[in-house]
Parts: C-alpha cells; sequence; structure tokens
C-alpha cells in the first residue's frame, strides 16, 4: 500500500479527485495497489477480476475505510465481459473517466517450445484482451473524453530467451497504445502504458523462491540494483490517469529503475 495512504483525499484535492477509474486485473499485485493508490488520491473505483472471493475483500477492505469502490467479476478475453465490465461502471457511478487495463499472464518457454493451447491462451488474455478493453472503453469515453492506461513491460522493447510468447504481447500492447492514441486524440481521450521492469509482484516473488539466483541476476542489471515496488507502478498509472498528464499521450513510460535505458 502507499506509504502516504489515508489522508491524500481528506482535501478533495487528491490526484484522482472526483474521477470514475475502472481497473481491469486488479485482484492481486499491480492491479490491487493500484486500485487502493487510486482510490486514496480520490477516485470511484470499479475492479474486475475473475476472482471473486479476492474482488470482494479487496471492496469490503477499501469501503470500510470510506472508499468508493465497488467489483464486477469476469473474463478479460470474453467479449460480452468486457462491455459489462465498462456498463457496470456506469450504471454504478455515472460515467468514465479513465481505465487502467492491468489484466495478464505470463508463459515460459522457447518458442519452438510453446504448446499451442497455451499461446492461444496468452494470446487471448494479454492480446485479444486489452483490444477488448479499448474497444469497450472508448466506445464509453467518445463523447466525454477520458485517459486509459494499458500495462506492458519492458519485454516490450526487446527479446528475452524463454519468454517469446509473453514479450510478443507487450510488444502488441504498445502497438495498440500508441495506434489507439493516435485514433482517439481528436475524441479527448488520452492512451498511454506503463512498462515495467522487475517488480515485486506475487509471481515475481514466486520466482525469487524458485531460482534466487536467476532473479539477482536480473536485478543485478538495474541501474538502481533493486526491483521496483507495485505501488511505484500504480503512482506512475495514476499520474497517467490524472490531469496533470493531460499533454501526454502515446507515451510508453518504463518502470524499471533505468533497466531499459
Amino acid at each position: 500500500m502507499s506509504e502516504n495512504a489515508g489522508n491524500r483525499t481528506a482535501s478533495g484535492t487528491g490526484l484522482l479527485a472526483e474521477k470514475v477509474v475502472l481497473v481491469v486485473g486488479g485482484s492481486t499485485g499491480i492491479g490491487a495497489d493500484s486500485v487502493r493508490l487510486f482510490a486514496e488520491e480520490g477516485a470511484s473505483v470499479m475492479v474486475t477480476a475473475r476472482s471473486r472471493d479476492t474482488l470482494e475483500e479487496l471492496t469490503e477492505e477499501l469501503t470500510a475505510a470510506g472508499h468508493d469502490v465497488a467489483c464486477t467479476v469476469g473474463d478479460v478475453s470474453v467479449g460480452a465481459d468486457v462491455a459489462r465490465f465498462v456498463d457496470d461502471t456506469i450504471t454504478r457511478f455515472g460515467r468514465l473517466d479513465g481505465a487502467f487495463n492491468n489484466a495478464g499472464i505470463n508463459q515460459y518457454g522457447r518458442l519452438d517450445e510453446v504448446p499451442e493451447e497455451d499461446f492461444d491462451r496468452i494470446m487471448a488474455v494479454n492480446v485479444k484482451g486489452m483490444w477488448l478493453c479499448l474497444r469497450e472503453e472508448i466506445r464509453a469515453m467518445r463523447e466525454s473524453g477520458g485517459s486509459i492506461v494499458n500495462t506492458s513491460s519492458v519485454g516490450g522493447f526487446r527479446g528475452n530467451t524463454g519468454l517469446g510468447a509473453y514479450q510478443a504481447t507487450k510488444h502488441a500492447v504498445i502497438g495498440f497504445t500508441r495506434t489507439a492514441a493516435h485514433d482517439n486524440g481528436p475524441l479527448g481521450i488520452r492512451v498511454n502504458a506503463v512498462a515495467p521492469g522487475p517488480t515485486e509482484t506475487p509471481m515475481f516473488v514466486k520466482w525469487r523462491h524458485d531460482d534466487p539466483a536467476a532473479v539477482e541476476r536480473r536485478i543485478s542489471a538495474v541501474p538502481l540494483r533493486k526491483a521496483g515496488t507495485t505501488t511505484e507502478v500504480a503512482d506512475a498509472a495514476a499520474w497517467l490517469l490524472s490531469d496533470r498528464a493531460s499533454q501526454i499521450s502515446g507515451v510508453v513510460l518504463p518502470v524499471d529503475g533505468g533497466y531499459s535505458a
């Protein structure tokens, strides 16, 4: 959770004060801490994921703390579910001002060794799911404008042995982001992306347990010599969603300690 939690919105001057924000893929890690941060910064937040129990726990936590948060459950790779995410947000809060598209899965293995069903699944979630989110969010923002932030990765800038399918999806996210910024700028819709480097997500913690030497090698390649935190990524997304980034669109912002420099 953000170290500045608790007092950001007392005066109504939070970074996202009076914004309605949809967080897709918000049950754990970067997504969950983004929901917490956006709420602390004054936003009304609709959070989505496939795990009902986890979503309801997060929603109850933040509602008890006085924040305006609701949840809806579904699969980002299913068009009807994504349309419902947006419709539920508008029904609950009256409009959609911003969206953070953070849903995604990982997949390991050389390109010539990835099973076809695994390839199809990661493409369905990370690529088709991103397209579905953009399509429905833009539909909702077409008349009033808004801001969208997508989660890519430093893997979207380069190749890396054993992560080819995953990195291909993150390259695709960057392509979506830049094209959507061009297409929808005249409508007052800004579209940007964050590109996390090594980050202390639950998946990263598991990797540290399974192969600590590999993790240390990765961190040693980061100029700041540390992995990022989920809240640091959330902070970058919050700024891009806010009016303080009003002239920023089509940008892919590394949040990686200099890893991609």
